[in-house]
């Protein structure tokens, strides 16, 4: 069945791509922007992907998390709502409503919109964030939740939780077939040089910036994986009601070192693991250090089990997914 869908953010990094992959199986897309001016970008984007005959099938409009404007004209003729739209920060604002306020209410203003155009099927990309619980050791799956209140839960990671959580209350009480795709650390090749704070990190490791990497850990999956799984997500009616973790693997910020060392040896890659009491002193200096500080030293497992059964999906690597993100960097003048 073709659907016509409305697609939220839709110039961000997993947007494009998802866009990419719903004009590729014939559907059809209009996607939500701040700014009209960004149209343009968008097409340039998906152009070399999809082709002109299929960009034909993509219109925008304009749309603002925060403002109820347009929000009914958008929704007119759609028969289903993909909601990416969310802030992504570098680093954790002083105050966490910066990001909580937009990604709770921007969610459940889609969401209403499509509530009252009858549009009952919804695909959020919400995160593993949403899942990890900084308390609980062991594999983590759909039926976890982090803590939003727990004193190390970042804005960030309180902003997806609640915007979720809210969502499916909203589903729950309005009758709307929900699936929410929630990824990790996302790799892989951007479409244009408009790329998320992801590709940020290991462009950060390929520049050799710092003297030392912290020991993060990292569930991670290629952009591309993600686009997938909205896909299936929205063409499998029967995972509605359904969490679905996008979780190719594990790596940590070391191993992301060593395996692009070892792929491009003639550039200055650091590998040496950052001791917390420097760590600490760097992040009285540098805010993205100190937005990490809680996860130094831990590791989540996430299960990607349920992915594989109820969407079929069989993962890029984790190496596969870094490599292809730096040989991006590398050639598209990305450093």
């Amino acid at each position: 069945m073709t659907e016509t869908v409305l697609l939220t953010g839709i110039s961000g990094f997993i947007a494009k791509h998802v866009a990419a992959k719903l004009l590729t199986a014939g559907h059809e897309v209009r996607g939500s922007l701040r700014r009209m001016d960004r149209a343009d970008e968008v097409r340039a984007a998906l152009q070399p992907v999809v082709g002109t005959e299929a960009l034909e099938r993509l219109s925008f409009v304009a749309l603002d998390l925060e403002d109820e404007a347009g929000w009914p004209e958008a929704m007119a003729g759609i028969t289903a709502l993909i909601h990416t739209a969310s802030p992504f920060p570098v680093a954790q604002p002083k105050d966490p409503q910066v990001l909580i306020r937009p990604a709770v209410e921007g969610t459940l203003r889609a969401l209403r919109a499509a509530r009252a155009a009858g549009v009952a099927r919804v695909v959020l990309t919400s995160s593993t964030v949403a899942v990890t619980d900084t308390s609980r050791t062991g594999m983590q799956d759909e039926t976890c939740w982090c803590d939003p209140k727990a004193p190390d839960t970042s804005a960030y990671g309180q902003s997806k939780t609640l915007a979720e959580q809210a969502a499916w209350a909203f589903a729950s009480d309005n009758g709307l077939q929900l699936t929410t795709i929630n990824p990790g650390f996302v790799m892989g090749p951007p479409l244009d040089r408009h790329y998320g704070s992801s590709i940020r990190v290991i462009a950060r490791i390929l520049r050799g910036k710092d003297p030392m990497v912290p020991m993060l850990d990292f569930p991670v999956v290629d952009v591309r994986d993600v686009a997938e799984m909205h896909l299936r997500a929205l063409e499998r009616p029967e995972v509605a009601g359904m969490r679905i973790l996008a979780v190719a693997g594990n790596m940590t910020m070391p191993a992301m070192a060593a395996e692009l060392k070892r792929a491009y040896p003639s550039r200055r890659i650091t590998t040496r693991v950052a001791p917390m009491p420097v760590l600490h002193l760097l992040a009285l200096f540098d805010p993205q250090i100190k937005a990490i500080l809680p996860a130094v030293g831990r590791s989540h497992p996430i299960s990607n089990a349920r992915a594989r059964e109820v969407l079929a999906m069989r993962f890029i690597s984790p190496e596969g997914a870094l490599r292809t993100s730096a040989d991006w960097l590398l050639q598209n003048g990305g450093l």
